[in-house]
């Protein structure tokens, strides 16, 4: 609670965590569920250390009130409907309808003026064909942030046509928000365009040798032989252009190229 959406006659309009939409003035001796989820927004600010009894004490009133001077609006006590904005969940991201809202606007009450978003922004990567072939699910995609941060996804499914245009979905790892805790650099509205890397071929470090000093094994099995005929277990990490970087030996061994004697 505290996190201010936009102001009214100069007077700030914030957000906080509830289900009941905020339709009534709460003062002194109000009793109800809105109270309740005020209390309990009251003492996310350390401000009412109170129960969420649903009951407006003496105790409420006096949280309001250092609430409100905190806020810098006459400290009254009473709650209006126009103060704060309730939504299910915190942290959220909302849209605010600038068409409706604008400096000097008159409002005369139940206009619709915030709409909810998604919790995160969606990110997609526009691809042809050729290169949606190239990024089978689970391609890694690097993205960089408004900020000039690197956020790491991965790509899922994707939408569109030949015709429409292709599109990839990102997401995190494990179906996680991509963005984590820096979504807020992305605005709530519109599209915003960021530059992204997709990671085709993961970069791998070892120790390199001709990929013809490998022997495959029937066993499925891959060694390598040194310069005295002794075979030694390898795993491949990847292989190009004849040369494949490999785990298992120690640096400076001497294999035999090819793997088998002619």
């Amino acid at each position: 609670m505290g996190a201010t959406l936009y102001s009214v006659n100069l007077r700030p309009v914030v957000i906080a965590q509830g289900d009941v939409p905020a339709f009534r003035a709460l003062a002194q001796d109000t009793v109800g569920a809105d109270v309740a989820q005020l209390q309990r927004a009251l003492s996310s600010l350390n401000l009412y250390r109170g129960s969420a009894s649903g009951a407006f004490t003496s105790a409420t009133t006096t949280a309001v009130k250092a609430w409100q001077k905190a806020l810098g609006v006459p400290q009254d006590g009473v709650v209006q409907p126009g103060d704060v904005v309730f939504v299910p969940t915190l942290p959220t991201r909302v849209s605010l309808d600038t068409e409706v809202v604008t400096r000097g606007a008159v409002l005369i009450g139940g206009e619709p003026v915030v709409s909810g978003l998604p919790g995160a922004p969606a990110f997609t990567v526009p691809v042809t064909e050729t290169q949606a072939v190239l990024m089978p699910t689970g391609t890694r995609v690097e993205i960089t942030s408004p900020e000039g941060g690197l956020w790491e996804g991965y790509a899922t499914d994707r939408a569109g046509d030949d015709s429409t245009g292709i599109v990839v979905n990102v997401q995190g790892k494990d179906g996680a928000v991509l963005c984590g805790d820096g979504c807020a650099q992305v605005p709530v509205e519109g599209q915003t365009l960021l530059s992204s890397r997709i990671v085709t071929v993961e970069t791998v470090t070892g120790l390199t040798v001709p990929s013809a000093a490998l022997l495959s094994n029937a066993d499925g099995t891959v060694s390598v032989i040194d310069a005295d005929g002794v075979e030694h277990p390898v795993t491949v990490l990847t292989s190009a252009r004849g040369i494949s970087v490999i785990m298992g030996v120690d640096e400076g061994l001497s294999v035999r190229i090819p793997a088998t004697e002619g």
